[in-house]
């Protein structure tokens, strides 16, 4: 072990001597157990503190995951490769466990892939924080440097984690950092993509009070990097007075049915969800209060196919009052039903008060083993079929394009899991007059993926300056301004309306493209610091 600071605090020190030392399944336990941690900071908890804590620890199991001499290149790094695999499979196996809420739905059929939805997914996942340790071990040095290689290293496991295998970045690192508004905005001048990576190189930096020199160096740039942080979020937050919806703004009602999964499709159910979601619809405003402009209903809540129930646009013309429009989530159908040629797709109609369809948009990015079966020829013969199977899978869109409504707005449609890309929230770059959020997180009960499900949309209004309106089957419902502050909102599990007055003036101009060079930028000095670090002697002699 390399020579402490001055100074350094005798318990850390021993504590990170014992975690260095650690080795088998005690090692394996104890990565696993700092990566369950870190979900603390997370929604629904929220408590972001415990990442000073677990990323350190990370550190000093990197610190002490040096291969034999004699191996081999790719068996000098196994050793760190394993401990962020491990880190990893404990944030994603705690982070993500409610997943298998979805198989239970239909228990009897999908019950049998639970392991690989609690297991297989958080396994396969961790394979990106391990790669991660391994590049970081191969700038890994005894000063500061280490913690900027593994910030370049998440940043970069992160980046990849986004777009390889059509993309999963749920619940990424950087959203460890950005608990509440104040800690989001950020997030508009650099990207999520530069946010991954910084949020590691503040919350590792206290390892460097245990172990090794430079740990003035370190701790200065991370308190220097958190103070900015804050005080970013306090000056985008606090520039000039709130502007207050104008008469001739739209307001938009959330209509929350809070429908059970597994009764959404049953035929016997039907006509009541339906008569549910129109009833809410038609609820009156409350005293004094505007008339909602435009309805917002959640995904696929449409009970039905349209074509199946020709009278359901009377029943809707019915229902809206002159002037209003319905924003519906409903499956849509092209092609010759009975002909095998029959495509679905997740779809937003926009209909008007004549209960004519006058918009709609398709999702484009679909759900792997969600809503459709990645090669599916060959794993439909193992029994394998997508888990919203009641169509037998989804088409994707051919294209995006932005969604026009009535009274002039354009939209930018984020169809449930689609919120959690930040390329998606402007359509080639260009931003909407609000964003549309429909989903339909039903699947997964009263379990923290909604909460995290509407804290990654809420960073899309912050990164793109725009307003947003959700609309969720069981919640969470709600409607937030570009600055990601909630103007209301449903709780998880309600069943009810919200109506919210949305101000047209959205915040300043973003240009999400930028978020891309912001990162490559940061993850190159990051690089260069690491390498510095290794050449410089920071190594107190013994």
């Amino acid at each position: 072990m390399a020579a402490t600071p001055e100074g350094g605090n005798a318990v850390l020190e021993g504590l990170a001597e014992r975690i260095m030392l650690s080795w088998g399944v005690r090692r394996a336990l104890i990565a696993f157990l700092a990566g369950a941690v870190a979900v603390l900071a997370l929604p629904p908890v929220n408590f972001f503190a415990v990442m000073f804590v677990s990323l350190p620890v990370l550190v000093w199991l990197i610190d002490g995951a040096s291969g034999s001499g004699e191996a081999s290149f790719i068996g000098r790094l196994r050793p760190a490769f394993m401990s962020g695999w491990w880190f990893g499979f404990g944030y994603f196996v705690a982070g993500l466990w409610w997943l298998g809420n979805a198989l239970l739905v239909d228990a009897a059929g999908m019950a049998w892939a639970l392991p690989l939805a609690v297991l297989g997914l958080p396994a396969g996942l961790a394979i990106f924080y391990g790669l991660a340790a391994a590049f970081a071990r191969l700038f890994w040095s005894d000063g500061p440097g280490r913690i900027a290689a593994l910030a370049a290293g998440f940043g970069l496991a992160e980046y990849a984690r986004t777009f390889a295998f059509t993309g999963f970045p749920w619940n990424a690192i950087g959203y460890t950092a950005m608990p509440v508004p104040l800690l989001m905005q950020s997030a508009a001048p650099l990207g999520l993509y530069a946010i991954n990576a910084l949020a590691v190189l503040v919350f590792a930096a206290p390892a460097l009070v245990a172990t090794r020199r430079g740990a003035a160096a370190g701790l200065g740039l991370s308190l220097a990097l958190l103070l900015a942080h804050a005080g970013y979020g306090w000056y985008a937050t606090g520039r000039g007075p709130e502007v207050a919806p104008a008469a001739s703004d739209p307001v938009f009602r959330l209509v929350q049915p809070d429908v059970p999964q597994t009764i959404k499709w049953d035929a016997g159910e039907r006509d009541r969800i339906f008569a549910t979601l129109l009833e809410l619809t038609a609820r009156p405003p409350a005293e004094g209060a505007p008339r909602p402009t435009h309805i917002l209903w959640p995904e696929t809540s449409l009970p039905f196919l349209l074509t199946d129930n020709p009278g359901a646009l009377s029943q809707i013309a019915d229902v809206l009052q002159v002037g209003q429009t319905l924003v519906v989530g409903a499956v849509r159908t092209e092609g010759q039903e009975g002909a095998g040629a029959t495509r679905y797709y997740n779809s937003i109609y926009v209909i008007d008060d004549g209960g004519q369809i006058v918009g709609a948009a398709d999702k484009a990015h679909l759900v792997p083993f969600g809503e459709y079966l990645p090669f599916e020829d060959s794993l439909r013969r193992f029994g394998f079929a997508p888990v919203a199977a009641t169509f037998g899978g989804f088409s994707a869109a051919d294209s995006r394009n932005l969604l026009p409504l009535p009274g002039g707005i354009s939209a930018v449609v984020l169809i449930c899991y689609e919120a959690i890309f930040p390329d998606m929230a402007t359509i080639n770059g260009v931003r909407g007059d609000i964003l549309i959020n429909v989903t339909n997180d039903a699947w997964y009960g009263l379990t923290p993926g909604p909460y995290q499900h509407l804290r990654q949309a809420q960073l899309r209004a912050v990164e793109t300056r725009t307003p947003l309106v959700r609309a969720a089957n069981n919640g969470v419902s709600a409607v937030m301004d570009a600055h990601g502050r909630i103007l209301g909102a449903l709780a998880l599990g309600e069943q009810g309306v919200l109506d919210v007055a949305l101000s047209s003036s959205a915040g300043e101009p973003t240009d999400i493209g930028n978020a891309h060079w912001n990162f490559w930028l940061i993850f190159a000095i990051m690089v260069l610091a690491a390498v510095f670090s290794r050449k410089s002697n920071w190594v107190q002699p013994d």
